[in-house]
């Protein structure tokens, strides 16, 4: 069921297959019984017959009809007649063969359409093709005639593959072999095959006679194949073969009838009238053979409607069919040897088996073996295979050159292998020689190949991996940016709200002073004028009457605690002043403090104007003597070069020195004014610097650093530069005293040295 499902066969076509095979078996219990005196039979109607009827979708009195009778065409008329007990089991033998067969072929076809054989064809297949072997038993009929028929044709094609086509390419290509006798059975194949009088075809002729019977069957081939020296007549029924294997006796019973293995027109129509989709099918099948044309008379006896090729046709057209198959593909044979007749383990006829060997011609194949050349190669292909292992160049590139340089190389005897005319022949395990020395050259060169990849994937990697840590880089410090400017706006908008809350909490303060200080007052102005207008009230009341008395101690009660709370204000007043006092002490202290600083700041830099101006003047005073040394060499080489008669003739080697002279000059000039212009740089950049600090110090601007730090800071850094600078200023004197030296000008050096004794006096000074 799985196997089926796996091919694409539906449930449906399943159960019709295990219909068929089940209506097969039922078929085999199909019993008869004889109905009159001339045997004529009819079937049972038992439990087989029933099931047959049911599995295959018929009607049970058809399916009577078909095995007890058989319709015959007489001129116009259809005679129906009664058939015998050995006639209807004939025709049951032959409708369950049909069915068995019409399945299997449906099989294959059902299977090779879900496989999609033949619609993509690459050339390439294996087949394995498994035979059951010769056999002779005791009676031997038509199966084993078959059977050994095919093992014979099988023989042939096994004696020429390794026997005549081996020997003949080693003739045709013309190398020295001793030819090997064996046992050829082509004279057996022509006792099969020949026409007219081969047993094939005497046996197809014969079961075309109505009267034709197994008796005058074996007299037919005692009387034409008698002379033959594969053929032995025997007595009755029987004739003896001579096989490759050994003889066989064949016992012609039942020849005849299995050769022609009727299926009749009636047997035909009962599958079509069948309700059941798989005999319709078989019915159509068998309909279309039938219809094929007939060579030779026509079988009357009820065989006009019958499928007109013999068993033995078909066997031996399916047979040629095979044998073309294989003669178009690389044989590779396996003998199997049975080492005793009781199928028992461990035991071993020797006999049987020595037997079997020459039987099969293996003996044969290992002395062709042993003295003739396995394997070959053409001479281009050897060539192409091997040609790199040479040490020396061969002055000819052709194959057959290339080739016996490399045997004479490689060192193989001469008696090991021969040179033929288009191929190259060697015994048994020479050519493992060169394989293993090919195998060895070629992993050498596969670990050179290795190495050198393994290397170029490693440079690889390491250029990929370099890129990535650029590209990582690039990325970490975009990232790195993007997250510094978001810190430094949260930075500046935590000082912003710390400036607003530090406002709004010093306004609260003052606030809440200025309302302390508001409170205080209007309760001591309001005592005041409380008091001033207590007293007036006081006169004014005197002469009041006495029920006022009460009132007057009410007053002085409240003014009593008035007073309390004035006390106690004046006493928090007096604390504020304290605490005021305090405040004017510590502003007083940092007005000085700013006021030291501002005089140091003062003081930086006049002396840092002092040092700017002297380096100012040095690079003043060295541009201008630069420029005077330049125009007086100028005007010695245009003096010169009057003077000179050389000059008007062409010569060129006044204006090389004159140029020469220049060159280095200018240089110079060119050093002077790159320091002239760093000065320049470096004095603005300071003095912004300074003046930026100045106005932070002074709260003029508002900045998140320490200015007396900064100030220190920038000091160092000015320190350092002047270091630096003069350094560099001493290697121009240094480079410009050698360029004078070289020009060798009194005036000029008297003038470089005057220069740089002030510039360095000036230094020193600083």
């Amino acid at each position: 069921m799985e196997a089926l499902d796996i091919v694409h066969v539906s449930k449906e076509d399943q159960e019709s297959v295990f219909a068929m095979l089940a209506a097969v078996l039922w078929l085999g219990n199909v019993s008869f019984t004889v109905v009159d005196n001339e045997n004529h039979v009819e079937p049972l109607a038992d439990e087989g017959l029933i099931n047959v009827a049911n599995l295959i979708g018929c009607n049970i009195e058809e399916l009577n009809l078909a095995l007890s009778t058989r319709k015959m065409r007489v001129g116009k008329d259809n005679i129906v007649q009664k058939l015998t007990l050995t006639q209807a089991i004939d025709t049951r033998d032959a409708l369950a063969k049909s069915i068995y067969s019409c399945l299997f072929d449906w099989l294959v076809e059902q299977i090779n359409k879900s496989l999609a054989v033949g619609k993509r064809r690459t050339g390439r297949s294996i087949g394995i093709l498994d035979i059951y072997g010769f056999e002779s038993f005791d009676r031997n009929s038509f199966e084993q005639f078959c059977i050994n028929y095919a093992n014979e044709r099988l023989q042939q094609h096994f004696n020429r593959h390794l026997f005549k086509l081996e020997q003949e390419e080693y003739i045709q290509d013309g190398i020295d072999w001793q030819k090997v006798d064996f046992e050829d059975n082509q004279g057996c194949l022509n006792l099969f095959e020949k026409k007219p009088l081969g047993l094939l075809s005497l046996l197809d002729e014969e079961s075309t006679f109505p009267n034709g019977t197994d008796m005058t069957f074996a007299d037919k081939l005692k009387q034409h194949l008698n002379s033959n020296s594969c053929f032995r007549g025997e007595r009755g029924k029987a004739f003896a073969v001579s096989h490759y294997a050994g003889e066989v006796m064949y016992d012609t019973t039942g020849f005849l009838e299995k050769n022609r293995d009727l299926l009749h027109m009636d047997s035909i129509q009962l599958l079509s009238s069948c309700t059941c989709h798989l005999p319709q099918t078989f019915a159509s099948n068998l309909r279309t053979q039938s219809e094929k044309p007939v060579l030779g008379p026509l079988y009357k006896s009820g065989g006009a409607d019958s499928q007109k090729l013999s068993v033995a046709m078909k066997f031996k057209g399916q047979l040629f069919q095979l044998m073309q198959q294989l003669e178009n593909t690389t044989t590779h044979f396996i003998r199997c040897i049975k080492p005793n007749n009781f199928q028992s383990p461990g035991m071993y006829d020797q006999g049987l088996v020595l037997q079997q060997l020459r039987c099969c011609g293996v003996l044969e194949v290992v002395r062709i073996s042993r003295s003739g050349f396995p394997t070959r190669m053409s001479h281009q292909k050897f060539a192409r295979r091997y040609g790199f292992l040479l040490l020396d160049h061969v002055a000819s590139q052709d194959p057959l050159s290339v080739s016996v340089a490399i045997l004479h190389q490689f060192n193989i005897l001469p008696e090991m292998y021969q040179v033929g005319y288009t191929k190259l022949f060697f015994r048994t395990g020479q050519i493992g020689v060169l394989e293993d020395t090919r195998n060895r050259t070629l992993r050498g060169i596969l670990r050179v190949q290795s190495c050198f990849r393994g290397h170029k994937a490693r440079h690889y990697l390491k250029e990929l991996k370099r890129g990535i840590t650029t590209l990582q880089s690039f990325a970490r410090g975009e990232k790195t940016r993007k997250e510094y400017a978001i810190l430094l706006q949260r930075h500046r908008a935590a000082i912003t709200i710390q400036k607003r809350i530090k406002g709004r909490v010093c306004m609260k303060k003052f606030k809440n002073v200025y309302d302390a200080s508001t409170l205080v007052q209007a309760v001591i102005r309001g005592w005041l004028v409380r008091r001033c207008s207590g007293d007036i009230g006081l006169l004014q009341f005197g002469a009041k009457k006495g029920n006022e008395s009460d009132e007057v101690l009410v007053k002085s009660s409240f003014l009593a605690e008035l007073q309390r709370r004035v006390l106690k204000a004046e006493a928090g007043l007096r604390e504020k002043e304290e605490e005021n006092d305090i405040l004017h002490q510590r502003l007083q202290q940092y007005d000085n403090r700013w006021s030291e600083y501002e005089l140091k700041m003062k003081s930086m830099e006049e002396v840092w104007q002092k040092q700017m101006r002297s380096l100012q003047s040095s690079l003043s005073i060295a541009k201008k003597s630069l420029a005077l040394d330049n125009s007086e060499r100028n005007s010695d080489a245009s003096v010169n070069a009057n003077d000179d008669p050389s000059w008007e003739t062409g010569s060129n080697c006044r204006p090389h020195d004159s140029n020469g002279a220049t060159r280095p000059m200018n240089a110079g000039l060119s050093v002077i004014s790159r320091l002239a212009e760093e000065f320049e740089q470096r004095s603005q950049v300071f003095g912004d610097d300074a003046k930026f600090l100045v106005e932070v110090k002074s709260g003029q601007l508002e900045a998140s650093l320490n200015p007396d730090r900064e100030l220190r800071r920038l000091k160092q850094m000015f320190e350092t530069w002047k270091k630096d600078y003069g350094a560099r200023l001493r290697e121009t004197k240094v480079i410009l005293n050698k360029l004078g030296s070289e020009e060798g000008g009194g005036s000029s050096d008297k003038m470089k040295k005057k220069w740089w004794g002030r510039l360095n006096s000036s230094s020193r000074i600083n």
